[in-house]
């Protein structure tokens, strides 16, 4: 006789299927119209799913009950879809992307990085009771990326197409692209520092200087080169091959379009297996792989690359809707409930804004308040902070004496957890719902004034010039052109307008009663009633002519 399996393979696949199904009926009013993103919709839907709501989604169960089998699970997970994201977000740029704008990205990745950095090192140690500034710089760390997959919902999609220019869209992907794979300089200089200056240098000898040693030769030169010498070799070989393979027509064309997402999953595996950075190596290789713009070119009509972005973000954020720790932000020992929501507020005031107007006038893409302040609020805290989480945990549980971990290991493993959980939380929901507002918050006083102004006028008149029209629309149009391209060559050159034929503005009409009474114009002083093609017209003295309005 038939039973039920309510295994969790089975509730799993129907809860995932049946929420992307339904999402994807809407996504569009979702997206398009009510400018809210994916991130924060699968966030919620996780919660909802999770045991914390109608427990369809039981992490716990997939982990063994165990909390370290958990976070492995999500550090995979992470590695997985921001590898995919990377590669994708290097194949985005064009030609020689990176060598064309060092500059404003060498700012972004040093200047910017190091202020974000230290930014929210600050703000933490200052709101965190009886938290040291070496633990804060640790937290800080973790937060400093800006996420690829959250800039996605602000560099895509009808919003960013209206308002954000196309080099801007660009240097944010190639910043997000690039600092995700470089937060482990900023992430291992204070760990080293913890595990090798904290407590006295209790079960770790050699001090600052073994901890500085280990910062140079481990992190920069065989995690982050090592990472940016196999991500430009595996991309360089990849391309060759590919341009091989389609010359001789070997390949059809399923396969040339998920080339790309196989070689993310490629990097990942094998930077994983040497310990190296796989990040910074999936965004090179992404670059280096299209750096002639052909792959690029050629897939840039096709829909499967967004397709599998789209399930990846989905999934990642109902995983974390359902595997945060939300009892946390409540009962913790780290931080009051109170503190934490005043350090989300000025985390994401602070941690990036006053350095992106300091430097703003040196970044060509930023040409305005608006643009700077636009870049300056949206830098996403997201997959990025819970991979750099999981790593720093992962690691501070190696720090440990007589087989028991560090206490000041542990209480940063605890702090780490709740804070960048909390922070990630914050920018996922502002983040999300920030356009949103602002677009209420813009068309909702007009609405109101213009509701009120049509009331109240005696003689309305719901027609509006054409000619005020055509002169506001020319002049936005005009405006924003200047914005976008002020001194710079454009992405595209501009058509040049071919001439047309001469229109002359019509005559002004009188109506009176069923009859339309027209102004001399200077067409019908000059000729009327022209004779077959060809012949001269014949002159008349005609000022008025009367017509007809229900016929000649």
């Amino acid at each position: 006789m038939p039973t039920l399996s309510l295994i969790n393979f089975n509730i799993i696949c129907a809860t995932l299927g049946g929420f992307i199904s339904l999402f994807g009926l809407v996504s569009y009013l979702f997206k398009e119209r009510f400018y809210l993103s994916e991130a924060l919709i699968s966030l919620l839907a996780g919660v909802a799913f999770s045991p914390h709501g109608a427990n369809f989604i039981r992490p716990l169960d997939y982990a063994l009950d165990t909390d370290q089998n958990l976070e492995q699970i999500t550090l995979c997970f992470t590695r997985l879809v921001l590898g995919v994201q990377l590669v994708l977000a290097g194949v985005q740029l064009p030609k020689r992307y990176l060598q064309i704008e060092w500059r404003s990205l060498s700012l972004l990745l040093g200047p910017v990085m190091a202020a974000m950095w230290m930014c929210s090192a600050l703000v933490i140690w200052a709101l965190v009771p009886n938290f040291p500034f070496l633990h804060a710089l640790v937290v800080g760390a973790c937060v400093t990326p800006t996420d690829p997959v959250l800039s996605n919902s602000i560099v895509k999609g009808k919003f960013a197409d209206k308002n954000v220019p196309r080099p801007l869209q660009r240097i944010i992907i190639a910043e997000s692209g690039a600092n995700d794979g470089l937060g482990y300089p900023f992430l291992f200089f204070a760990i080293y520092l913890v595990q090798y200056t904290g407590m006295g240098g209790e079960g770790f000898s050699g001090g600052a200087g073994k901890a500085m040693g280990l910062w140079f030769y481990e992190t920069w030169a065989y995690t982050i080169l090592l990472s940016v010498g196999y991500g430009v070799t595996v991309g360089w070989i990849s391309r060759e091959l590919l341009h091989w393979a389609e010359e001789k027509h070997y390949v059809d064309r399923e396969s040339f379009l998920v080339f790309a997402i196989a070689l993310a999953l490629f990097i990942v595996g094998t930077c994983g297996l040497i310990g190296t950075d796989d990040l910074l190596a999936c965004f090179v290789a992404g670059n280096v792989f299209t750096q002639d713009d052909w792959f690029r070119l050629e897939t840039m009509d096709d829909s499967l690359q967004p397709t599998i972005d789209m399930l990846l973000n989905l999934a990642v954020f109902m995983w974390f809707g359902a595997v945060c720790p939300w009892s946390l932000f409540l009962n913790n020992s780290v931080i009051p409930l109170y503190r934490l929501v005043f350090l989300g507020i000025l985390i994401l005031l602070v941690r990036r804004m006053p350095i992106i107007f300091a430097l703003h006038s040196y970044i060509d893409q930023i040409e305005n308040f608006f643009q700077t302040t636009f870049v300056g609020f949206f830098g996403p805290i997201g997959v990025g902070a819970i991979f750099y989480l999981s790593i720093s945990r992962e690691y501070l549980r190696k720090i440990t004496v007589d087989g028991e971990i560090r206490a000041d290991a542990q209480q940063l493993s605890d702090a780490v957890e709740v804070i960048v959980w909390f922070l990630v939380i914050c920018s996922i929901v502002v983040h999300g719902l920030s356009i949103p507002f602002a677009k209420a918050g813009y068309h909702l006083p007009r609405t109101i004034s213009a509701a009120i102004s049509t009331n109240s006028t005696a003689d309305p008149d719901p027609i509006p010039l054409a000619s005020n029209l055509q002169t506001h629309s020319t002049a936005t149009r005009d405006t924003a052109e200047k914005a976008n391209h002020r001194g710079r060559k454009r992405d595209t050159p501009t058509p040049t307008p071919t001439p047309g034929p001469r229109h002359t503005p019509q005559p002004i009409a009188f109506q009176i009663g069923r009859s339309v009474i027209r102004a001399k114009s200077p067409e019908s002083e000059a000729r009327i009633g022209s004779g077959s093609e060809g012949e001269p017209a014949r002159p008349v003295n005609l000022v008025l002519k009367e017509e007809r309005a229900d016929g000649p």
